[in-house]
């Protein structure tokens, strides 16, 4: 799932602050707007924008941060319309809506702590790659130079 590989140049304290900081962004937006699914995309989404002309390891980690946050806006959206139809219409809970919620809750959980754990690598110069984002980021996060 984590593919750790070093980065070809020395980081700077600013760089790996700032790329473990596009992560941490995600998890701050859980906290304070956690019904609302949009809130930890448009979170991750601003940090990339101010980040986006910024050094490649910053711009890389910001761009893995935004995809990652993006597959999960679709799983936490399905789930958070589905809830809400259940509420305020005839609609019941069904097996299938229990199933749903439940897996959901648990690519939030795993999502988290792999969101922790590599904001706390990449705090310490460690390069992380996710297993599907690390590929799908080098296709669109190239290097300047």
């Amino acid at each position: 799932m984590i593919h750790s590989n070093p980065f070809n140049y020395q980081l700077s304290e600013e760089e790996t602050e700032s790329a473990s900081n596009s992560y941490l962004m995600s998890l701050i937006a859980i906290i304070a707007g956690l019904p609302l699914p949009i809130l930890n995309l448009l979170a991750t989404f601003i940090f990339y924008l101010g980040n986006r002309n910024s050094t490649y390891f910053v711009r890389w980690h910001c761009t893995q941060a935004l995809l990652s946050q993006l597959s999960m806006l679709f799983i936490n959206s399905f789930g958070f319309w589905w809830t809400i139809s259940i509420i305020f219409t005839e609609e019941n809970i069904t097996n299938s809506y229990i199933a749903y919620m439940l897996t959901a809750i648990l690519f939030n959980i795993v999502e988290f702590i792999a969101t922790m754990y590599i904001a706390i690598q990449i705090r310490k110069g460690i390069h992380i790659e996710l297993w599907f984002f690390g590929p799908l980021t080098n296709l669109i996060c190239k290097s300047k130079s």
